[in-house]
C-alpha cells in the first residue's frame, strides 16, 4: 500500500485537529482547496468526523488523529536530526 494524494489530504486534516480539547472542531469552508473539502467528505464517510465538512472527531477518528499527529511528530524530528 502507498501513500495516495487522496491519504495525504486526509492526514492533513487530521492533523488539524487539537487532541488537547475535545470541544474544539474543525470547519472546511467551501473556499478550501477542493482536495480538502474532498478529503473532509471521506474522512465523514469512514465514520472518522461527525460532519462532511468537519465537525468533531469521532472516537475512531480521534485514534486515527492522534497516530497520524505522533507520526508526523515523529517524521519532522527524524528529518530536524538529520539536518543537525
Amino acid at each position: 500500500m502507498s501513500y495516495t494524494p487522496e491519504l495525504v489530504a486526509e492526514l492533513e486534516i487530521l492533523a488539524l485537529f487539537n487532541l488537547g480539547n475535545s470541544q474544539e472542531g474543525l470547519k472546511v469552508h467551501q473556499t478550501a482547496a477542493p482536495s480538502a473539502i474532498a478529503a473532509a467528505k471521506r474522512l465523514f464517510d469512514k465514520e472518522l468526523i461527525d460532519q462532511p465538512d468537519g465537525g468533531y472527531l469521532t472516537s475512531l477518528g480521534r485514534d486515527a488523529a492522534e497516530q497520524a499527529q505522533t507520526l508526523l511528530t515523529i517524521l519532522t524530528t527524524a528529518n530536524t536530526k538529520e539536518t543537525a
